[in-house]
Formats: structure tokens, sequence, C-alpha cells
């Protein structure tokens, strides 16, 4: 199973590093410069505000369906029928509950027209996700891959036409509405895409309607749904609290976008990772196998991405704030600060709450879950008044940080994971490197792209003769 995690995993990678920085570096950030920091913290805001509800289009199927399709192959062409019929009803209820509550807090007119848009692509985004966990449960990992970026390439292409193809210029300046047609069109051609590679997979030749079925995957679902409802809660309200607490709030949520953007940018890595891992522990504790060294391989792995990434952005934000954009940069240079600390917390929770989730220990998970939305509410409220976009960036520290720790603890507790005292200080002796390379680095190397390959290669070869990674262990996989 390892062998299969890393081979999976190095394509995945590979695919999603060609393709998705240039598309959150290059196109997204090339659209916030474009336009307005007002429209597009207007944008940002009915973005999140978007997927709030997302529970009632997924209603925890997608993370159900990859576990369960994971452990019983033959069940595909049974449950994709109904499930395809029963996600459509689901997301006429989401609109109307994200439009509703939309209106309730104050949207209007412009503002709903968008977030209806947005809506529709939160509805087309999530069925991909869907139509995907189908591949991963039946391990067509590489298949999986390709899909995984293949809505990125084609908004790349339709974006790129309209930022540089002469389409906007000074007469007829790009429009935000622009950027959130091309997702729509990007994500209609790859829904009808993964529809044919499921459909001949599932050799299903119609849907059927089954009010039983229904009901039946509502019920072995709903655990999953409340986790993805809380966790979603507590993961993106912050910009939108920004824009209705504050008389500033579209520029606030504009500094937040910023600085998101490339938290947003590295959890997409720590995501595939437990896009994998999902359908790899269910079926190795379906089938009763230790899952203790592919756990310690993936966390380590994303413990020394995260934590270089993390101090390196620390000790260099104002220089890649002032690279990337070119409003509010000193501003959004301490929230980036302080957000990047979040990426080592969210890659622990993909390692361990995908543990969590594929034994299902949902009810465990569901208390957190909520315990971190409301914690996150409450500071933010207490913080936002003061601090702004900072405060909403330390909230989610302390709410990351604290979920986190709760999820690793609970996985030992279950597991009966064996502590090793010197794996645990290797971490720590890492951490403390890491923060002594950068520092140093940055007293001789100022320029970014040289200084972030220094690190880079600095950490890879700490990690290594820590035996944080071990390289003998990796080899051994390969030649097995």
């Amino acid at each position: 199973m390892q062998k299969k995690f890393i081979t999976n995993l190095a394509l995945l990678l590979l695919l999603n590093l060609l393709i998705k920085p240039f598309w959150i570096l290059g196109i997204d950030r090339a659209v916030q410069n474009t336009v307005t920091p007002a429209d597009y913290g207007l944008f940002y805001a009915l973005f999140n505000f978007s997927f709030l509800f997302n529970i009632f289009l997924d209603f925890g199927i997608t993370n159900f369906n990859n576990k369960n399709i994971a452990q019983n192959n033959h069940l595909l062409g049974k449950h994709l029928s109904g499930i395809v019929i029963l996600r459509l009803l689901l997301a006429l209820v989401y609109l109307m509950v994200t439009l509703f509550t939309g209106f309730l807090i104050g949207y209007k007119g412009y503002e709903l027209k968008l977030l209806l848009i947005m809506g529709l692509n939160q509805f087309l985004a999530s069925f991909i996700l869907y139509l995907r966990s189908n591949l991963a449960g039946l391990h067509l990992f590489k298949t999986d891959s390709i899909i995984s970026v293949l809505d990125r390439v084609i908004m790349i292409f339709i974006c790129s036409m309209l930022l540089w193809g002469g389409i906007s210029n000074s007469q007829n300046p790009f429009k935000i509405e622009w950027y959130i047609y091309s997702q729509t069109s990007a994500y209609i051609l790859t829904v009808a895409i993964c529809l044919i590679l499921v459909f001949r997979k599932a050799n299903l030749k119609r849907l059927k309607w089954s009010t039983t079925f229904f009901l039946m995957i509502l019920k072995k679902s709903y655990p999953y749904a409340i986790l993805i409802l809380l966790m979603t809660f507590y993961n993106r309200i912050d910009a939108v609290m920004l824009e209705r607490l504050l008389p500033d709030g579209k520029e606030q949520s504009a500094i937040y976008a910023s600085a998101y953007r490339l938290l947003d940018a590295a959890n997409m890595i720590a995501y595939l990772f437990a896009g994998l891992l999902l359908p790899l522990f269910s079926r190795m504790i379906k089938l009763q196998h230790t899952v203790e060294d592919l756990v310690r391989l993936s966390f380590s792995i994303l413990f020394v991405l995260s934590t270089g990434v993390a101090i390196f952005s620390f000790q260099y934000s104002h220089k890649i704030m002032t690279l990337l954009y070119h409003h509010h940069t000193d501003e959004s240079a301490p929230v980036f600060s302080s957000l990047m600390i979040c990426f080592v917390f969210v890659s622990t929770t993909y390692v361990f709450g995908t543990l969590l989730t594929a034994n299902g220990n949902l009810k465990t998970l569901n208390y957190m879950a909520a315990s971190g939305m409301l914690l996150n509410i409450i500071l933010n409220f207490a913080l936002i008044p003061y601090y702004k976009a900072e405060g909403s960036a330390y909230s989610s520290i302390i709410t990351q940080g604290l979920t986190a720790l709760f999820q690793v603890v609970v996985s030992q507790y279950v597991f009966r994971f064996q502590i090793n005292w010197r794996y645990l200080a290797a971490l720590l002796v890492f951490v403390l490197s890491a923060i002594i390379l950068v520092y140093i680095t940055n007293i001789f190397v100022s320029a970014l792209l040289p200084a972030a390959l220094i690190c880079s290669l600095g950490f890879v070869l700490v990690a290594l003769s820590l035996r944080v990674i071990n390289f003998k262990s990796l080899k051994k996989e390969f030649s097995t």
C-alpha cells in the first residue's frame, strides 16, 4: 500500500504542481490585480459564503462513497444511478437555502445574481468531486489525477484569452463576472467528461428513481454531512464576517484573500494526500492491515513540507506580498505570516482526520468540528473589530491548532500507535533547524527564488539526516 501511495502521489503532485500554482499565482492573482479591491473583496466574500451550505449539495455522500466503493467495488453501478439523481435534488435545496440566507443578511440585486452563479459553480465542483470519488474508490488513481487538474486547465485557457488575448482593454475592462462565467464553463466540460468515464466503468445505461435508496444513502451519509458543514463553517466564515462586520469590509476581505490565496494553494497539496489516503486507509482497515507505517510516512512528508513552507513564508512575507500584489501589501503581509502557520495544522488534519474518517469515528469528529466552529465564530467576533483581517488570521491559528491536536490525540487513543520519542524529538529538531536555516538564508540572500531553492534543499537534507523521512524505507518500497 505504501508503494501504491507513493507512486500515485508522485503523479498527482506532478500534475497539480504544473497546473494549480499557475492558476492561483498567474490567473487568480491577475484577476485580483486587474479589478478593483472592492470588486474582488465582494467576490471573495460571496465565494466563501457559497461554501457555507455545501452540506445540502453533498450531504457527506462523496466521503461516504469514497470509503464505500473502496471497500465494495461491486456496488458502483447500483449506487451511481441513484446518487446522481439525489445530488440533483440536493442542488435545488442548496441553491434555495443559499440565496434565501444571502437575502436575509443583506445581499441584493447584483450581489444575489453573482451568488446564484457561484452557487451553480459550487454544485458543479462538488459533482466533480463525487464522480472522482468513484475513480479513487476503484483505485484508478492515474485517471483521477488527470481529472483533478482538468477544470483548471480549461479555466486557464479561457481566462488567459480574456485577460491577455485582446478581449479586455481600457474601453472594455475585465469584469469579475467574466471570471465567474469562465469557471462555470470549465466545470460543465469537466463534469461531462467525468460522467462518460464513470458511467462506462459502472456499465450504466440509464438513471433510476428510488425513494428507498435515497433515504438509505442519506441515512448512511448524514454523519459525514454534519462533519462537512461544521468544518466548512470554521474554515470559510472568516471572509464573510470581515465583509459584513466592518465598514471597510470589502477591502479587508480582499486583504484576507491576498494572504489566504497562498494558504489555499498549499492546502491543495495536503488535500491531494487526503484524496489518496481515504480509500487506502478504508481498505486497509477493512482487511485489518496495520496503518501505522502509512500514517507515519504521509505525516512525515506533509510535516516537512508544511513546516518548511510556513517558516519560509513567515520570514519572507513582505517580499512575497509585494511581488504578487499591487494593493494593500503592507496590510496583507502580517496576515499572510499568521495564516501560513495554519498550513502545518491543516496538513496534520488531512492525515489524522482522514484516518478517523476511514475508521468511522464520525461522532467524535463532529463534536470536534462543532467546538471548532463555535470557537472560531466567537474569536472572530472578538478580534475582527480590533485587528480586522489579522484578527481572522489569529482566530484561524487557534482553531486549526486545537482541532489538529485533538485529532492526533484521538488517533493515538483509537489505534494505539507506539509512541516513538526519537521520532518526536527529530520533528522538534527539524523545526528548530528550519528556523535557523531560513534566518541565516535571509541574512545573505534577499532574492526570493534563490532563497526558496536554498531553503528547500536544506529542508530535505535536514529531514533525511534526522530520518524524519526515511530514504532507505522509501527505496525499499519502490524495489518491492
